[in-house]
């Protein structure tokens, strides 16, 4: 009994003095309830949507006013043809089009069958599943309220859903598993690695060398880079082969993108190994700052748009948001750097200050 005791003081002895990994193992319940609680959404919300109104009159007004009145919707554009919508889609700016007939209102009027036609993002399919319903349900709710006041009239929706027009939903995870993979392979990885090596103390061998800590770095991750870039060929391949998915854009732009990625995950990892003290807290910190934040922030599998305004924030420091919404749009809309500049921009801007980062945390350890 006596030995046990003994034995348990060691135990919490150590546990207590490793403060990092404390904080760590404390900190890891609270982080995962409050990205579990607030970031699994299914409901959709503030749909960004387009009405298409060629000639306005009192129906159009009337049905316009109904989208505008729900929270569910949000008009952030009226346009007077459909030419514009492409683009708009193309970019993100709208995520569906409502398009009313130039003879909308005086259809009804006449009591003869009128057209609109709703247009949907189904890059999400389950998103633009909802969205499709929620659209559609309003456009009923008004036809039954009109033929409850001025007796026959009949309104026919026509629904078209973009980019993803089977709704398959390997067309949403596919993209979205290349992040995951790629930040299994490169971040989490790395930290282990870097980690192991100062816990056996050939990394303070490494730092006291004529090495500088950027040509340390180089050499690391090097191997890392080579594997990351190997598997984002084989996961485009099996892409294709396997799932179908399309790939409407330009392949050397998507692998550009995916190197781009590689190097920020890397950068992180290097990070964590160089701020964390042992192996166990660089892996717990690895699964806490990465795996997280890339599965629950990023919107591969559920929408930032239903998050709240802190979630949604903070996902914009996460690169596996970027890197996801780049995926998407060159596999599935076909879009190119003229479009994808932004992401682009905000994946480098990310991967430069984690560069500096983790460079900087090598000096400190020289010093």
């Amino acid at each position: 009994m006596q030995a046990l005791r003994g034995l348990l003081r060691k135990e919490w002895y150590h546990v207590l003095r490793d403060r990092r990994t404390l904080a760590v193992v404390l900190l890891m319940p609270v982080l995962q309830v409050v990205l579990f609680g607030f970031a699994i959404r299914t409901d959709v919300k503030d749909v960004r949507l387009a009405l298409v109104v060629p000639r306005p009159d009192v129906a159009t007004r009337e049905l316009a006013a109904r989208f505008e009145a729900t929270d569910l919707f949000r008009v952030v554009r009226v346009l007077p043809n459909t030419a514009p919508l492409q683009p708009l889609f193309a970019r993100g700016t709208i995520q569906q089009a409502v398009v009313f007939d130039a003879d909308f209102g005086e259809r009804m009027a006449r009591g003869l069958p009128a057209r609109i036609q709703l247009i949907t993002d189904a890059a999400e399919p389950n998103t633009g599943t909802a969205m499709q319903a929620y659209a559609s349900a309003l456009v009923q709710e008004y036809e039954r309220e009109q033929r409850a006041r001025a007796g026959a009239v009949r309104i026919l929706p026509q629904t078209r859903m973009r980019f993803n027009p089977t709704r398959e939903s390997s067309n949403l995870f596919v993209p979205g598993l290349m992040a995951f993979v790629l930040t299994i392979l490169a971040s989490l990885m790395t930290a282990i690695s870097l980690s192991r090596e100062k816990e056996m103390g050939t990394m303070e061998v490494l730092l006291v060398s004529p090495l500088r800590p950027l040509d340390i770095i180089a050499g690391k991750v090097a191997p890392y880079l080579v594997l990351g870039f190997a598997s984002v060929v084989l996961v485009l391949v099996e892409a294709r082969l396997v799932f179908r998915v399309p790939l409407r854009g330009s392949p050397t732009l998507l692998l550009a993108e995916g190197v781009l990625y590689i190097l920020a995950s890397l950068a992180l990892g290097i990070l964590i190994a160089a701020r964390t003290s042992s192996q166990r807290v660089a892996m717990t910190a690895a699964i806490a700052g990465t795996m997280l934040p890339n599965v629950m922030l990023s919107g591969f599998i559920f929408p930032i748009e239903s998050m709240p305004v802190p979630l949604r924030v903070i996902s914009h420091v996460v690169p596996a948001r970027w890197f996801v919404e780049v995926a998407r749009g060159i596999m599935l809309k076909g879009v190119g750097l003229e479009v994808l500049w932004q992401e682009t921009a905000a994946l480098a801007a990310i991967t430069l200050v984690l560069l500096a980062a983790s460079v900087r945390s090598f000096h400190i350890r020289l010093e």
